[in-house]
């Protein structure tokens, strides 16, 4: 039986493992770097545990340090939040091997789909609809590029080992092909520790949407809908909502049936989501498994009512789902916005510094979750995330509405601090947004078409 969780991470996601522990009963431990020694969950948590410099590679990447933190806190269950070691075979094999309650899938299913071309293979095997691409990882450049030829162009090179963002490059030229395979192998290596990459056909138009799946140790599994994320700038997340708009809702059924049969095939354990490109004809392909929370995983938690975390950790502790999937019943429109410490006119470049003025919005069915505090200084060397801004209302246009205000309301400011609201705000606005015709490409438009003063750094 679970009592303590060690909650293997910083920012606005080790708050909000906090406050889900808290209403289950269950102390909490937090771990923080030299650099987060004032953070807000080091007062939060029942106990807080310095772990390293810092590094991530010597705090929060160190398995050695995680588990002797939980050692010391008395800690028998580990959440590993996102990022960082959330979808780390090693570490869930550790906490096994310790008899520690890892709150995630079991290393084996994290090994398999945590490697991105063994996946794809699994999802082929499982019948859901893939992009033209390779099935194993491409060791060799003349064999990539015959490859390549062979699908067409433009395609996408991904690492094998990446996530959350990372690790891709895309080909429009042939010519332009070895000089990217070589760097994505190279860039792969360095921030992955495998330099292995395959190659897929790249939709140029097309929007990005996810399923989120629930699994128990027993084999049942429910989807909580589809999310669009469609708005992005270098592959990662700058708003999220649920329903995905536009979307027959047939589309979104044949969508999660094959998110369970492609994660249950898998032996999936846990809260995670299966994400999957969408063409203009309504075509879609799976493109991986995350095995881990989302940082929109509040989205689903406000049209559905369910609590993924509380999810997380009753699947974890060996209870089974007391959900089935006609009780899930999505009930209005949710967005979030993530507020980065980041400048839009300078290709979202993060802007370290102190936060003088913080004020975060409230109202109802307005949900902020955040570190962020008078005085904070921002560090330069963790995700830039300073808070997720989340609303709720009966419909899009409601929801649009209330955001809209929200992001008006909120202030984030300091010397040299810029965010991403300015942009934030040009997206609600753009037509093609509000009439959910956007597509991947929508943020990286907005951005050459972007007005002198975007980065501002008044809120």
């Amino acid at each position: 039986m679970v009592t303590t969780v060690l909650i293997a991470n910083r920012g606005e996601i080790a708050l909000r493992v906090v406050r889900t522990c808290r209403e289950l009963g269950l102390r909490t431990v937090a771990v923080y770097s030299t650099a987060d020694r004032d953070s807000a969950v080091v007062h939060q948590a029942d106990r807080a545990i310095h772990i390293g410099p810092a590094p991530s590679g010597r705090s929060y990447l160190s398995i050695p340090a995680i588990i002797e933190a939980a050692r010391l806190g008395g800690a028998d269950a580990i959440h590993p939040g996102y990022g960082f070691l959330s979808e780390n075979p090693d570490l869930a094999e550790v906490c096994e091997a310790e008899g520690l309650t890892f709150v995630g899938p079991p290393s084996g299913v994290l090994e398999r789909l945590g490697d991105k071309a063994v996946a794809r293979a699994m999802m082929v095997a499982a019948g859901l609809p893939l992009l033209p691409g390779s099935h194993t990882a491409l060791d060799h450049a003349d064999e990539a590029r015959a490859f390549a030829d062979s699908i067409g162009y433009p395609v996408i090179i991904k690492a094998a080992a990446g996530g959350g963002g990372r690790g891709m490059r895309i080909v429009v030229q042939p010519e332009e092909f070895l000089r990217a395979y070589t760097e994505t192998r190279a860039s792969a290596q360095a921030v992955f520790g495998d330099g292995r990459v395959y190659v897929e056909r790249y939709l140029p138009s097309a929007r990005h949407v996810e399923i989120q799946v629930l699994f128990d140790q027993y084999g049942n599994g429910v989807h909580l809908g589809a999310r669009d994320c469609s708005v992005q700038r270098r592959h990662q997340k700058l708003v999220e909502e649920t329903p995905a708009p536009g979307l027959p809702a047939d589309l979104v059924e044949r969508m999660g049936r094959d998110a369970l049969r492609g994660t249950g095939a898998a032996g999936f354990v846990g809260a995670g989501t299966v994400e999957f490109l969408v063409d203009p004809d309504g075509n879609y392909y799976f493109m991986e498994v995350n095995c881990r929370l989302q940082v929109e995983h509040p989205v689903t938690e406000m049209v559905t009512g369910i609590d993924i975390v509380a999810e997380q950790f009753r699947v974890a502790a060996g209870e089974k789902l007391d959900l089935t999937q006609d009780a899930v019943q999505p009930r209005g429109a949710a967005l979030e916005c993530r507020i980065n410490a980041e400048d839009p006119a300078r290709a979202f470049a993060p802007t370290p510094g102190v936060i003088e003025e913080c004020h975060l919005p409230g109202g109802p069915f307005v949900r902020v979750d955040s570190h962020a505090f008078p005085g904070y200084r921002i560090p330069a060397m963790y995700d830039s995330l300073l808070a997720k801004l989340v609303v709720w209302a009966p419909d899009r246009d409601g929801a649009l509405r209330r955001m809209r205000a929200a992001l008006e309301e909120l202030r984030l400011a300091g010397p040299g601090v810029s965010t991403t609201v300015p942009f934030l705000r040009q997206v609600l606005d753009d037509s093609r947004f509000r009439s959910a015709t956007h597509d991947t490409s929508l943020a990286d438009a907005l951005r050459q078409s972007a007005p002198p003063g975007l980065g501002s750094h008044a809120r």
